[in-house]
């Protein structure tokens, strides 16, 4: 029996360590961790996604993506001729950003975002936080593998400027309904809805996950 490939994208900036308490059956899946590169000087977001499908080496496998990670297997698709492409805590198209979002795009305001905090994020764990913030600076810390100023800009700059507006019906799309940065209230088409989700349940809700994921992956769509 063939077991079947997915391909995990992780989120802006984020190591492929967010899907370590994600497990697939070892009988019906493989897995395979996609990481973020620098970008080539001014290279779009198509001719990344191209280089990046270059790292898929299987036909019909299943391209699954956090966020971000979410918009590049959509546009690594049209490279990848994959079985299926399935989102998490992302959007379909530019129609399904928050008005903040938009917001940037005719302000320009992401180009004035100060990526360069990133590449020194240890310096944060000196100031008086409280314990709260301190747990999550830790988070951040953990999983924040991609600090790059240039990648950070470009990065912006691809999510706001991304020009799909019409939704690829054939994207399974898992959503939690209390995601804060992508709020389900502005997801236009069908989604699959995760109770008490947030932008970041691929790490806190992952016992749903590991329940429903291959259910999702095996269904014919």
């Amino acid at each position: 029996m063939r077991k079947i490939p997915v391909y995990f994208m992780p989120g802006l900036a984020a190591s492929p360590e967010i899907f370590e308490r994600i497990h697939l059956p070892d009988e019906q899946f493989e897995t395979h961790m996609l990481e973020w590169t620098l970008p080539l000087p001014a290279e779009s977001l198509t001719d990344y996604a191209k280089r990046m499908a270059m790292n898929v080496k299987h036909e019909k496998a299943v391209l699954l993506g956090v966020s971000f990670g979410g918009v590049l297997v959509q546009e690594m698709a049209q490279f990848t001729n994959p079985e299926k492409v399935i989102i998490i805590s992302s959007v379909k198209c530019n129609a399904e950003f928050p008005r903040r979002m938009k917001m940037a795009k005719y302000t320009k305001l992401y180009k004035i975002f100060p990526t360069h905090l990133a590449e020194n994020f240890e310096k944060f764990e000196k100031l008086p936080f409280g314990s709260k913030f301190r747990q999550r600076f830790k988070l951040y810390e953990k999983f924040l593998a991609m600090r790059d100023k240039l990648y950070l800009d470009w990065a912006l700059e691809q999510i706001i400027l991304w020009k799909r507006s019409v939704p690829d019906q054939k994207v399974i799309h898992i959503h939690g309904d209390s995601d804060e940065v992508f709020p389900a209230k502005y997801i236009t088409s069908e989604f699959i809805p995760v109770k008490g989700g947030t932008h970041i349940m691929i790490l806190n809700k992952y016992k749903w996950l590991n329940e429903n994921l291959p259910k999702i992956i095996l269904e014919t769509k």
